[in-house]
This record gives structure tokens, sequence and C-alpha cells, in this order.
């Protein structure tokens, strides 16, 4: 049986003065799992990833991520976990400009001694970040010295999952990474990103508005349904 590498329970959380925008009884996500979550604009998505990654504090509830309770750590251990064990693809890619391509997706191994020793049992962290580009379509030299300025939104998209595959993490974290591009571009991006993450056995949390996107994982919720569940079943 597959242990869940997240795993929440009773979570609640809202913005000071606001209602609570998310409420959820139960979730989980295998390890090596693809997940597509969706849900509208304001449903609280990009919320749960940051609540998953510990940047986020929920005011009750559990939240289990590869076996570390994240409400019992500090900020420098949820810190920790998330530089170690996640990586993040940002809605905006979060690409630094003034560094090149290359320099982008090595990025993260300045931060995490385990990604240092992963990259470092593959040959070295340039090496590695070349492959990686190289299996999500981006091969030529010249190209990869130059600075993320100068790319596409595309390329620039690929180089933010290379940078987020590096040092073999175990949970990828996708906050609506296609929301900027025309449907053949997304669903080849969605194509190698998957095919990159059955390499390594990372689990794909993949959240999006279009659920058009759905067939394409292992497993699709609606985030919106969950909480409507749990809100029904309170005022039951």
């Amino acid at each position: 049986m597959t242990t869940p590498i997240v795993r929440i329970s009773d979570l609640q959380f809202a913005w000071p003065g606001q209602p609570p925008l998310l409420q959820m009884t139960q979730f989980e996500l295998d390890a090596g799992e693809r997940l597509f979550l969706r849900g509208p604009s304001g449903s609280g998505k990009s919320t749960l990833l940051g609540l998953i990654a510990g940047v986020l504090e929920s005011q009750t509830g559990a939240i289990n991520v590869l076996g570390h309770d994240l409400q019992a750590l500090s900020g420098s251990g949820r810190d920790r976990v998330r530089a170690d064990h996640l990586g993040v693809i940002f809605q905006m890619f979060n690409l630094v400009p003034y560094l090149s391509v290359v320099q982008n997706v090595i990025l993260p191994c300045r931060f995490s001694r385990r990604r240092q020793t992963e990259v470092a049992n593959a040959g070295g962290a340039d090496t590695e970040a070349r492959r990686l580009l190289g299996q999500l379509g981006l091969t030529d030299p010249d190209l990869l010295s130059r600075t993320v300025t100068e790319l596409s939104v595309g390329q620039q998209q690929r180089a933010a999952a290379a940078r987020a595959l590096i040092g073999n993490p175990s949970l990828i974290i996708a906050d609506e990474p296609t929301s900027a591009l025309d449907a053949d571009t997304r669903d080849r991006f969605i194509s190698l990103l998957s095919e990159e993450v059955k390499k390594t056995g990372a689990a794909l949390l993949f959240v999006s508005h279009d659920g058009s996107l759905a067939k394409l994982f292992d497993r699709a919720l609606d985030l919106t349904e969950i909480n409507q569940a749990v809100q029904i079943e309170s005022a039951a």
C-alpha cells in the first residue's frame, strides 16, 4: 500500500478578517501520483499550495508533507523541507532576469545540501541543468547562456520547470503555469513535465482553473466541491 506523501486533515484557513477560504476534511497525494486540482479564480488553489509548501500556516488542522508535520515545525524548519524536497513552478515563473537560463535552473541547489549531493551524483549542477533543459526541449547552447529575459514565454516556462526538477525533489507543485500559453504549447509542456516526473518518481500537484486538462493526469479533484462538502456537512 502506498503511503501518501501529502496528508491534510481537518484543515481550515482564513485570511485576517475574512470568512474561511479553505475548509478541508481530508486530502491526500501519493508518491509518484500526478494529480490535477481544478477550481475557479478565488477558490483557494494558490493558498492550498502555499500551505503544502509551508509558506502559510493554517488556523486549524494537520498538514503532513513527506513525514514532516508542518504545523509543528518552525519557519526555518518548513523552509528546509521546501528547499530539500519540493520543486515549485510559479504561474509567472519567477525567474531571475539577470541570470542565464542555466544559472536560473541551478539556483535551488544553492539553498539545499541534499540537492547539491543529488546533482553531484549526476555529474555536476551544470551538467544536470543542461540535461533537464534538453529533456524539456531547450538544447541550443547559445540559448542556454542567454539571460531568461531573451526567451519566449514557452521557453521561460520550460526553464522554470527544469529549475523545479533539479536535485530530484519528491514533490513538484505547479501553480497555473500554462495560463499564458496556447493549447498546443500547453499540452506539449504538460506531456514533457509528466515524462520527466515519471523518470524521477516525483509526485506532481498541478493546479489550474482549466478543467479540460484533467484528462492528462492520473486523478482530478475539484477544490470547490471539497470545500462545499465540508460546508454542507458543517451546516447540517
